[in-house]
């Protein structure tokens, strides 16, 4: 069996429809009524979920172009309650990770070793066990609930006191708890990570305030297996042309860490295999603009393009309004 690609289309008339291909064309999935229900049906059934979707058969012929160019191109998977889904992720997983975190970090101090490069190495010396045992912890972070998710073509929304509002070009994997507590492995996306480096920078000890920003995954959920080698490019536009442009490596050829291994350690904390939360988990990455001095302003567009997940992942930069005193706490 090919690999399946599917996502959620918002039609003309507001409705959505799920969408399926195996190869370059695209239709809508019969009698589906969101990707959330179809992992259901598979969990319950026992199925794949891309035999679950062939066992639905196939409708209408779907322009996933259009649909994207139209703007109506809706998060891959998502849970109807934004609370009961989690984005979290990972760093320091690529083997290029500690030369492009050095980059960011450059002229905080002389030290020989940091905490960063630490764990760096720790990953590298155990981060790839035998199958069945338990390596090096990664760095993990918090990004948000599934409210901070943006679909593929909306705008990554930098808060109005943010320092800066940068791409990160990962893989993220999607996963749906089983009744039983299980974590179920859905597939892939493609994602942008969006972080505020500068702030970041400024401490490393305030890289969970950085990390507490949207997050763009998608437009398609590859089902199935990851590649172990993947290349995609990774690029800024401003007014229609290219200001900076770079690839990006993901897949286990090119981590520190294998999935199963990151994997591991998000879900051995009971309180993310909770029945029926959705998990959308950031692998991490090796490429930045910021650590080649690109500052993004409002407008500009992030493009992650990767051949092995399809469509590319466009979302433009925006900057909120709101003013700092919506923080304010008032007692009772």
């Amino acid at each position: 069996m090919t690999q399946v690609f599917i996502s959620q289309v918002r039609n003309h008339d507001a409705s959505t429809l799920i969408v399926a291909r195996e190869g370059p064309e695209a239709y809508v999935v019969r009698d589906a009524v969101s990707t959330m229900d179809l992992v259901h049906e598979a969990i319950a059934s026992g199925r794949s979920l891309s035999q679950t979707v062939f066992d639905h058969g196939f409708g209408a012929a779907v322009d996933l172009e259009a649909a994207y160019a139209e703007g109506r191109m809706m998060l891959p998977i998502s849970h109807p309650d934004p609370a009961h889904c989690y984005l979290t992720g990972t760093g320091l997983t690529h083997l290029g990770s500690a030369s492009t975190r050095a980059a960011m970090h450059a002229g905080e101090g002389d030290e020989a070793v940091t905490d960063s490069m630490r764990m760096f190495r720790d990953g590298v010396a155990g981060g790839r066990p035998e199958a069945g045992a338990v390596g090096a912890q990664p760095e993990w972070f918090y990004k948000g609930s599934g409210d901070h998710a943006v679909a593929a073509g909306q705008p990554l929304v930098s808060p109005s006191f943010a320092l800066d509002g940068g791409e990160e070009p990962e893989v993220a994997g999607v996963y749906v708890i089983a009744p039983d507590g299980m974590p179920m492995r859905v597939g892939f996306v493609l994602a942008n990570e969006f972080s505020d480096h500068v702030t970041e920078r400024s401490n490393y000890l305030l890289l969970a305030h950085s990390k507490l920003r949207p997050a763009s995954f998608g437009p398609e959920l590859l089902v199935g297996e990851l590649p172990s080698d993947v290349r995609g490019t990774s690029r800024i536009l401003r007014d229609g042309a290219v200001i900076w442009e770079k690839p990006f490596l993901s897949g286990e050829a090119n981590m520190s860490h294998t999935i199963a291994n990151l994997e591991h350690h998000h879900f051995k904390y009971p309180l993310f295999r909770r029945p029926g939360d959705l998990h959308v988990h950031f692998f991490g990455t090796a490429t930045l603009s910021f650590a080649d001095g690109i500052a993004a302003q409002a407008g500009d567009v992030f493009e992650i393009d990767a051949p092995d997940f399809g469509l590319p992942l466009r979302n433009p930069l925006g900057a909120a309004q709101e003013s700092h005193d919506l923080a304010v706490v008032h007692a009772l």
